[in-house]
C-alpha cells in the first residue's frame, strides 16, 4: 500500500465581468490506497481505515467549495421604460392589465376554435416545443454530473504457449478473465457543474420563452388571417353592391338616351366607371381565398381540410371598446421576447463561470473493485481481489486556453447583454408605433365615415337633380364616383382598424399564459 499527498494553494477567480475577485480556497489533502485484497483478519481495520479517511477529504473538499465566475443579477431597465406608453388615448386605450386570452374580447367562437386548433398542431408551435424538449435533455444531461458515475467491465484473453514460452505449472493454453467496478464522484469544489446546471437552467428558460414567442405570433397570425378573410368578404360585398348600384344608374341613363333625353356619351362614361369597379371583385375575392389559404396552414390543415365554417364571417372583426395595455413595466414582464434575452444573459453569465473553473483542480472521488482468473467460473470466486479507492487531482499547468475561453464567454455576455438592451428598446418602439398606428386608423375611419355619408346624400341628391334636369350628367357621373370611393375607402379602413388591433395585442405579448401545452411543466 502507498500514499500521495497533494496540497492545494490558494488561486485567484473571476469577479464580475470586467472585475478580478480573490478567492481563498483551505488546503487540502488528498490520500490515495491502493493494494491487494486483505485477508479477512485484517479487512475491517483497512476498511475503516479509508473509510475514515475518504469522510475527511470528502468533508474537506466541500468546505472549501466555492463558485468561480461571477453571480448573476438582472440587469436593470430604464426607468422611463416602466413609465405609462405616450401614444396612449383614453377615447381608445385604458391603463389596465391586458387581457392574456384578448381575441376572447371579440366573442367570436369560431375564432376561439381555430386559435385553440393552431395551438395544438401549428408546426411552428411543435418547432419550439421540440426545441424546449431538447433543451430540458441538456439540462437532465448536465445534471446527472452531480450523481455518482459507475462503470462495469469484464473482457476475456484466449492465450496459448509454446513449449519454450509455457511456464513451470502454466497450462498451455488458458483463459485470462477480468472483471469489475469503478465508481466515481466529480467533487464540485470550485463550481463547475453548478455553473455548468445554471447555464443549462438558462437555456430552458430561454427556449421555454422563444415557445411562448411563437404562440404569440401564431395567434395573432391566425387572428389576422380571419380577420383579413373577413374583411375582404366585407370588402367584395361593397364593391358587388357598388357595381349593382352603377348599373341601376346606367340602366336609367340608357332609358333616358332612348328617349333623347341625354346623350350616348352619359351611358358610356358611367359603363366605364362600373366596369372599372368590377374589376376590383375578382382582387378581392383572390384576397379572401389566400387569407383562408393561410389560415388553414396555421391551424396545421391542409386548404381541402379548412371546415367551412372558418368562411362563414362575411363582416370585419371589430371591437369597438377601448383596449386594456396597461404600462411599459408590464409589457416587459409579459413579453417572451424580452424573458428570453434576459435568460440567455443569466446562461451567458454562467458560462463565464463554466470557463473560470477550469483554471483550477477537477477532483474526483472513485475507487474500483476487480478480480482476475483464469476462468470464468473462477472469476468471483476465492481469488486475489485487486481494488482502489481515493480522490484524484487533474489540473491544467497551462491556463492559456482556459483565459481565452473565459474571455470568450465574457465576451459572448457582453452581446447578450446588448441583445436584452436592444430587445427591450425593440419591444417600447413596437408597442408604441402599435398604439400610434391603432389611433390614427381610428381617427381616419371616423373621418372617413363622414365623407361617406356625405357622399351618400350627394349621390341621392345629383340623381334627382339629373333626373329633372338640373345638372349635367358629368355632375352625377362625379358625385356616383365620389360616393363609390368613399364606400371603398370605408371598408378598407375597417380592415386597417382590424389589423391595428391585432398589432396591438401582438406587441403587448399576450397570448401564451394559458396556452393548452403540456410540456410548460419544468423539468
Amino acid at each position: 500500500m502507498f500514499t500521495h499527498t497533494t496540497t492545494l494553494h490558494p488561486g485567484e477567480g473571476r469577479g464580475p465581468v470586467g472585475e478580478p475577485r480573490r478567492e481563498t480556497l483551505r488546503s487540502v489533502t488528498a490520500t490515495f490506497v491502493t493494494g491487494p485484497r486483505p485477508s479477512p483478519g485484517k479487512r475491517k481495520d483497512v476498511g475503516n481505515s479509508w473509510l475514515t479517511k475518504l469522510i475527511v477529504t470528502a468533508s474537506a473538499l466541500t468546505l472549501a467549495a466555492c463558485a468561480a465566475g461571477p453571480d448573476y443579477a438582472r440587469p436593470a431597465t430604464p426607468t422611463t421604460a416602466a413609465a405609462p406608453f405616450v401614444s396612449t388615448s383614453p377615447a381608445v386605450t385604458t391603463a389596465a392589465s391586458p387581457d392574456d386570452n384578448w381575441w376572447h374580447l371579440y366573442n367570436d367562437p369560431v375564432l376561439d376554435g381555430l386559435i385553440t386548433d393552431a395551438l395544438a398542431a401549428n408546426t411552428d408551435v411543435r418547432v419550439a416545443v421540440a426545441r424546449l424538449e431538447r433543451a430540458r435533455a441538456g439540462l437532465r444531461e448536465v445534471q446527472n454530473a452531480r450523481t455518482p458515475q459507475a462503470t462495469l467491465g469484464a473482457s476475456g484473453q484466449y492465450n496459448r504457449f509454446s513449449q519454450v514460452q509455457r511456464l513451470p505449472g502454466v497450462d498451455s493454453e488458458t483463459w485470462l478473465v477480468d472483471g469489475g467496478l469503478d465508481v466515481s464522484y466529480e467533487v464540485d469544489l470550485f463550481g463547475r457543474i453548478s455553473r455548468n446546471v445554471e447555464a443549462a437552467r438558462g437555456d430552458v428558460d430561454a427556449a421555454q420563452a422563444d415557445a411562448d414567442a411563437v404562440k404569440v405570433s401564431v395567434v395573432s397570425a391566425t387572428t389576422r388571417a380571419y380577420a383579413d378573410a373577413a374583411a375582404a368578404a366585407e370588402r367584395l360585398a361593397v364593391a358587388e353592391r357598388i357595381v349593382a348600384l352603377l348599373d341601376q344608374s346606367l340602366r336609367v341613363t340608357e332609358r333616358r338616351v332612348e328617349v333623347g333625353m341625354t346623350t350616348p356619351l352619359d351611358a358610356t362614361r358611367i359603363a366605364a366607371l362600373r366596369d372599372q369597379r368590377r374589376a376590383d371583385v375578382p382582387t378581392l375575392a383572390a384576397e379572401r381565398q389566400a387569407a383562408l389559404f393561410r389560415l388553414a396552414t396555421l391551424t396545421g390543415r391542409t386548404p381541402q381540410e379548412l371546415p367551412p365554417i372558418a368562411a362563414q364571417r362575411t363582416s370585419t372583426l371589430r371591437l369597438d371598446q377601448p383596449i386594456p395595455v396597461g404600462d411599459g413595466a408590464a409589457l416587459l414582464a409579459r413579453r417572451p421576447d424580452v424573458r428570453a434575452a434576459e435568460r440567455r444573459l443569466a446562461a451567458a453569465t454562467a458560462r463565464i463561470g463554466v470557463a473560470t473553473a477550469d483554471l483550477y483542480p477537477r477532483i474526483t472521488l472513485g475507487g474500483s473493485i476487480g478480480q482476475t482468473s483464469t476462468g470464468l467460473g473462477n472469476l468471483f470466486g476465492a481469488g486475489p481481489l485487486n481494488w482502489l479507492l481515493g480522490p484524484l487531482l487533474s489540473w491544467t499547468v497551462n491556463p492559456g486556453r482556459a483565459r481565452a475561453r473565459i474571455a470568450g464567454a465574457e465576451a459572448d455576455t457582453q452581446a447578450a447583454l446588448a441583445t436584452f438592451d436592444g430587445t427591450v428598446l425593440t419591444a417600447l418602439e413596437e408597442t408604441e408605433t402599435a398604439l400610434s398606428n391603432y389611433k390614427q386608423a381610428i381617427e381616419r375611419r371616423n373621418a372617413l365615415a363622414q365623407a361617406r355619408t356625405a357622399a351618400e346624400r350627394a349621390a341621392k341628391i345629383t340623381r334627382a337633380q339629373r333626373r329633372e334636369g338640373q345638372i349635367d350628367s358629368l355632375s352625377q357621373l362625379d358625385s356616383e364616383r365620389t360616393f363609390a370611393d368613399t364606400e371603398a375607402a370605408l371598408a378598407l379602413a375597417d380592415a386597417q382598424i382590424a389589423r391595428a388591433q391585432i398589432d396591438l395585442f401582438r406587441a403587448l405579448g399576450g397570448g401564451w399564459r394559458n396556452a393548452p401545452e403540456a410540456s410548460r411543466e419544468g423539468p
